[in-house]
């Protein structure tokens, strides 16, 4: 893991610094104590056979050591356990503060459900490896020293057997990490194409019960959960090496210590070497081999946890591609809107536009119409507007300035979409409706949904505004909710209002009601109506016809009728359709 990365997961401790610090000095007074066991526990067997007061001493001084040693330890993982939660939680609030300051671009660049994992597994991942890392990554190292320089002051020799035994399991430990960590990389790639799979059933679930493919969506799932099952399997196979490989080392130097210590007592008449000497020799051979498995599984996990720490630097360190200008403007003149010669296309190596010289030029106050069929880029022409992409060429201006000079936030309070996928959250609907003025009084809210043709159903729910929305608004009709999000678009007082295909689903009786609201209570707002229905934008100031990224036709209703084109054509055929439903 580079500094780079270092760097920036630890810009998120913050105020768990404390913690980070209190926990590696605690585990070395935790250390002390238990490289100090040992050597009193040495005095106590050698004792054992003479006086009983010698040996009481010796035993309560080891009970007051092991209380001490407990007390460190316990502390240590307390603060170790806030330490590496406090930093979680930051972790995925800067990840989520980040994701808050991305474009349309950024979010299709890393995808949802990618963002996802990264604020949920890869970050679990990081907090479990950082909570080793200032506790166990510490405390091992510690041990080892000790341990080795207390086990050369009783016998140099014996000792040499531990300092044989780590470089061997380092080459293990090392081995297993060049084998795994590529394996690990293509696991988290897996794992964000299986929560995009999840992620899009859920949300289609309508889709697929409809069309009862149940079935055909439980394959696809169990296809990729089977092979990250796969590739974990594979990878579990390799790191069950670490475990018998460093336990036969840790019984090998047991055995060679226990052997050559006893037979050097024997030799020697315990002058040499005492049996507590060999028993504080065993205690410490132990401790140094288990702190290198210590070791070992701190780097596994660190292993596992650098892929994430990588993936979650990404989103950290991105800079998103749309920014506020330093000091952007931050008042919206008027509602005027100008398009000179904007080209557009939603990736820099693609080849194709989807849009193309869109010359274009809407005087403020005024209500224009958009249609054209699926693909001609209509939604992507008015999502320029608000600066949710960037023009790749060409310049998009509102009241007369670039967008692109704005203050983001003060342009987006003044254009107001219903976007076509209409959104609404769990909350009431007072909760909703303030999204568009977290000010709004009672009545401004009332207002705007009796503009938008909502106030008659709310009245008629028992608890009215008070009425919990569920997650997605699936408790309320699609024209319900369409209307709703018109309400709250409303409650922002913009200077331009874009219905991006918003009044699909009501019916055209209350749809030409809302275009009437449009005219008598916000006569100086621009309105932009996109639609498939002729009857939703034939009385608007002008009409464009969209096809293949580029604007056809342009002019009003009878104008268009008179060219005899692709305006004309459409509302022949829904024209004829209505008359044949009639007179079904």
């Amino acid at each position: 893991m580079n500094n780079h990365i270092i760097k920036t997961l630890a810009g998120s401790i913050r105020e768990y610094k404390k913690e980070a610090i209190l926990s590696p000095v605690l585990v070395s007074g935790e250390v002390i104590m238990e490289v100090i066991i040992p050597l009193v526990m040495a005095k106590v067997i050698d004792h054992m056979g003479g006086s009983m007061s010698y040996v009481l001493r010796y035993g309560i001084l080891l009970l007051v050591i092991a209380f001490i040693s407990l007390f460190f330890g316990a502390s240590a993982a307390r603060e170790s356990a806030r330490g590496s939660a406090g930093l979680a939680k930051n972790l995925r609030q800067d990840i989520f503060d980040r994701v808050q300051t991305f474009s349309f671009q950024d979010i299709d660049h890393f995808s949802a459900a990618s963002l996802v994992t990264r604020m949920t597994t890869d970050v679990t991942n990081v907090q479990t490896a950082y909570a080793m890392l200032i506790r166990a990554a510490f405390r091992a190292p510690l041990m080892i020293i000790f341990s080795v320089v207390m086990a050369f002051s009783i016998n140099a020799k014996m000792s040499l057997i531990f300092l044989i035994m780590i470089p061997i399991l380092a080459v293990i430990i090392f081995g297993i990490a060049i084998k795994t960590h590529p394996i690990f990389v293509r696991i988290f790639k897996k794992y964000d194409a299986m929560n995009d799979g999840v992620e899009e059933n859920v949300r289609g679930i309508r889709v697929v019960k409809s069309f009862v493919r149940e079935d055909y969506a439980k394959d696809k799932f169990h296809e990729k959960s089977e092979s990250v099952c796969r590739d974990f399997t594979h990878v579990e196979r390799i790191l069950a090496i670490n475990q018998p490989s460093m336990m036969a080392c840790v019984f090998v130097s047991i055995l060679l210590i226990s052997y050559i210590g006893a037979r050097l007592i024997i030799a020697t008449h315990a002058t040499a070497l005492t049996t507590g000497d060999l028993s504080s020799l065993i205690t410490y051979g132990v401790q140094i081999l288990i702190s290198i498995m210590m070791l070992s599984m701190v780097f596994v996990l660190c292993m596992i946890s650098e892929e994430s720490a990588e993936r979650i630097a990404e989103v950290l360190n991105y800079q998103p591609t749309m920014v506020s200008p330093e000091n952007g403007i931050e008042t919206v003149s008027d509602g005027s809107i100008d398009f000179d010669h904007v080209s557009f296309k939603y990736r820099k190596d693609s080849g194709k536009y989807a849009l193309s010289d869109i010359d274009l030029h809407i005087k403020s106050g005024q209500t224009v119409g958009i249609i054209g069929g699926t693909g001609s880029s209509k939604s992507t022409l008015v999502q320029l507007i608000s600066r949710l992409y960037d023009a790749t060429e060409g310049t998009v201006k509102v009241g007369g300035v670039d967008v692109r000079d704005y203050d983001l936030d003060a342009l987006r309070n003044q254009v107001a979409m219903v976007l076509q996928k209409n959104v609404l959250f769990k909350g009431t609907i007072n909760e909703n409706l303030r999204w568009g003025d977290p000010n709004a009084t009672d009545e401004e809210i009332r207002h705007a949904a009796v503009l938008a043709q909502a106030d008659e159903f709310v009245q008629e729910f028992p608890d009215k505004y008070n009425t919990m929305i569920t997650q997605g608004g699936t408790n309320v009709s699609g024209g319900q909710k369409q209307r709703l999000c018109i309400a709250r678009a409303l409650l922002k007082k913009p200077k331009v209002l874009i219905l991006d295909d918003s009044t699909s689903a009501v019916d055209t009786k209350t749809d030409a009601l809302i275009r009437k609201a449009f005219l008598t209570e916000i006569p100086d707002t621009t309105r932009i109506i996109i639609a498939q229905r002729i009857s939703s934008v034939q009385d608007a100031d002008f009409i464009l016809v969209m096809d293949g990224g580029k604007i056809v036709e342009q002019g009003t209703h009878d104008e268009l009728l008179a060219k005899r084109g692709i305006y004309y054509e459409v509302y022949d055929s829904q024209t004829k359709a209505a008359e044949e439903k009639e007179v079904g």
